[in-house]
């Protein structure tokens, strides 16, 4: 499969979750990193997509730990929360 489409998918995967929450959290996420990340990296990435949405935002708000072999700098990157942007109107302001 070309760059192109790889990246295609993943961001089709990412940001097509099924909740708001998670499309913004997964999709946010990638739509902010992946342009640095290495072979390894992606393929981290790939399987964080194979994990149940409920635990991938447990991991990423610190509710639960995460396995094992997501532990590290790319856990850390996505923990950070920093990269989510919210659609306008979401938030009503009183």
């Amino acid at each position: 499969m070309d760059r192109d489409a790889y990246i295609r998918k993943l961001r089709f995967r990412a940001s097509h979750r099924g909740t708001r929450e998670a499309d913004a959290m997964v999709g946010g996420f990638f739509e902010t990193y992946h342009g640095t990340w290495d072979a390894a990296q992606f393929a981290w990435f790939e399987r964080l997509l194979e994990e149940q949405d409920v635990d991938i935002m447990a991991w990423a708000m610190g509710i639960a730990m995460p396995p094992e072999t997501f532990r590290g700098g790319m856990m850390d990157a996505l923990k950070m929360l920093d990269f989510i942007t919210l659609p306008p109107g979401l938030i009503k302001k009183y």
